[in-house]
């Protein structure tokens, strides 16, 4: 059983700065009635250059949903870690950050209901969305969807509908959009700011499972494209890495 979280926590430290890309998939559209059954960060410094990724599968309890759309299958999350196991990594990788997201308002109500149900509030996270973003900088995206956006700004193909392959090319997009000459420079440093000052719960490691097996991570994996038109992408590997408390 995880510890309950530290009341009284103090702002994040000085060197947990910068952006927190997010997508999660699940197992439908509402996130008090649905569950997320993948999630995946990635991590940038305040210059907008790669820190660190984290992805894995989880396991629902219960029906993964629309598997013609994210391409989970109920198998595939057999094994996975549930979202209490890897709370206390998440928490980690999201303090002191901006939040961001292609529609980052529905990962964060993910998100923010997953917290929920293991009886930890999330804070104010000052948030960044790449859709609004694409709206304002990218005016010759046919429309605000991800995959429009990615392709009005020459981002090449990308593995959609999984949670570290949106995750990555939201993270491009906001390189794109922030360094457009209609953005004004630094237009986001009050947010990283603000970031900085918001005090997050922590929660003890979930190292290990009650039988004292290891947390395992399980990470969908993709050749890198770009692909040709009609060039069907190849399947994806269920890949482990490692488990809690190891690099992933």
């Amino acid at each position: 059983m995880l510890p309950g979280p530290t009341p009284g926590t103090p702002p994040a430290p000085e060197g947990s700065r910068g952006f927190a890309v997010v997508d999660v998939e699940a197992t439908g559209r509402s996130p008090w009635r649905h569950r997320v059954v993948e999630i995946a960060v990635v991590q940038l410094d305040e210059e907008l250059r790669p820190e660190a990724e984290f992805a894995t599968l989880l396991d629902p309890l219960g029906p993964v949903g629309p598997t013609h759309v994210h391409r989970i299958s109920q198998a595939d999350v057999e094994g996975a870690p549930r979202f209490r196991e890897i709370a206390p990594r998440l928490l980690e990788l999201l303090t002191g950050r901006v939040l961001v997201g292609h529609h980052v308002s529905c990962d964060h109500a993910f998100l923010e209901r997953e917290f929920a149900r293991i009886g930890v509030p999330l804070p104010p996270v000052p948030v960044l969305c790449t859709m609004r973003l694409a709206r304002e900088h990218l005016p010759q995206a046919r429309s605000h969807g991800l995959a429009a956006c990615v392709e009005a700004a020459g981002l090449g193909w990308y593995p959609a509908h999984t949670a570290l392959g949106d995750a990555r090319v939201t993270a491009e997009l906001l390189r794109h959009c922030l360094s457009a000459p209609s953005c004004p420079p630094d237009d986001w440093a009050v947010l990283l700011r603000d970031a900085a000052r918001v005090p997050w719960p922590r929660l003890g490691r979930a190292r290990s499972r009650p039988s004292g097996a290891p947390v395992p991570l399980l990470r969908r994996e993709t050749p890198h494209g770009p692909w040709l038109p009609g060039v069907p992408a190849p399947a994806f590997v269920l890949t482990e890495r490692g488990a809690m408390g190891s690099t992933a």
